[in-house]
C-alpha cells in the first residue's frame, strides 16, 4: 500500500463514519435543550422535555402500545421467518425459488405503496385502527429480516450435521431442534432484533392504518410534527436510539460469548 493510500483511507472512514453518525448526535443534544423550540446548538441545557415525554400519558399509552405490539410481531416473524428459512436451504424446488422472492416483497416494494395496499384490504375486512392489524402488517413487513438473517445462518452450517443426527433414529423436527437450531442461534436472535426494532420504528404504515387507542409512537411522533415542533420529539428519539444501540450491544456481547464457548 502506497504511503498516501493509508490516511486518505482514514479520512475516507472518518467522513463516512461523522455523515452518518453526526445526525444522530446533533439530536441527542438537542433533546437537551432548555429552549422550547429545537434549536442547535441549544441556548441552554434541560431535563425538561424528557420529564415531559415520561409524565405525558399519552406519551407513554402510545410507547407501551408500540412496545406490544413489535413484541408481538417479533414473535410471530421468528418462527415464521425461520421456517422458510429452513425450507429455502435445504429445498432446490422452482416453487421454494419463488416463494423466497415473494418473502422479500415487503423490502423490494416501496412502503408507502405497501401501506396504501394494506389499508386498502384492511377496510375491507374491518383491520383498520386495531392491534390485530397493526401485528399482522408489522409481522409482514419484518418477517424478511429475520428470514434473510436466519438464511445466512444456515448457509454457513453444515447441514451434514442434522443428517448424521437423523441416521441415528430421530426426525427431522428433532435434529433441527436439537442440532441445528443451538448453532444459528446468533442468526435467529439478530433476526429477532431487527425485526422488533423495525416494527417499534415503522412509520408510514401506523400512519395508514393505527389509531384510536391504538396509536403508535411514531404515529403520535409524526402528528406532533405537523402541530408542533418542539424538543420532546428529539428526546424520544433520543430514547429510542438508546434502546436501539443497547439491544444491539447486548445481544453482539452475548454473541461474542455464544461463539467463544
Amino acid at each position: 500500500m502506497q504511503t498516501w493510500s493509508r490516511p486518505l483511507l482514514w479520512t475516507t472512514t472518518v467522513a463516512i463514519l461523522a455523515f452518518l453518525i453526526l445526525p444522530i448526535v446533533i439530536v441527542v443534544i438537542m433533546s437537551f435543550s432548555g429552549s422550547r423550540f429545537l434549536t442547535f446548538p441549544p441556548p441552554s441545557f434541560s431535563l425538561r422535555w424528557y420529564e415531559a415525554y415520561f409524565g405525558d400519558r399519552d406519551w407513554m399509552d402510545a410507547t407501551r402500545t408500540s412496545v406490544l405490539l413489535a413484541t408481538l410481531a417479533t414473535v410471530f416473524a421468528v418462527p415464521i421467518g425461520t421456517a422458510a428459512a429452513y425450507a429455502a436451504n435445504v429445498s432446490s424446488s422452482k416453487l421454494v425459488r419463488l416463494l423466497q422472492l415473494w418473502l422479500l416483497t415487503p423490502v423490494m416494494v416501496p412502503v408507502i405503496i405497501l401501506a396504501a395496499g394494506i389499508y386498502m384490504v384492511y377496510a375491507q375486512v374491518g383491520l383498520v385502527a386495531t392491534k390485530t392489524g397493526l401485528v399482522c402488517a408489522y409481522t409482514m413487513m419484518n418477517l424478511p429480516y429475520v428470514f434473510i438473517a436466519v438464511l445466512a445462518g444456515l448457509r454457513s452450517f453444515d447441514m451434514s450435521q442434522e443428517d448424521v443426527a437423523r441416521s441415528l433414529g430421530v426426525n427431522r423436527f428433532e435434529a433441527f431442534m436439537k442440532v441445528t437450531l443451538p448453532q444459528i442461534k446468533p442468526s435467529i436472535i439478530t433476526g429477532a432484533l431487527f425485526a422488533f426494532i423495525g416494527a417499534l420504528d415503522e412509520t408510514v404504515v401506523s400512519i395508514f392504518i393505527a389509531g384510536g387507542e391504538n396509536q403508535t409512537l411514531p404515529r403520535r411522533m409524526f402528528m406532533s410534527l405537523r402541530n408542533e415542533i418542539d424538543p420532546t420529539i428529539a428526546a424520544i428519539s433520543s430514547v429510542l436510539i438508546a434502546i436501539s444501540f443497547s439491544l444491539v450491544i447486548l445481544f453482539g456481547m452475548r454473541g461474542r460469548k455464544s461463539q467463544m464457548q
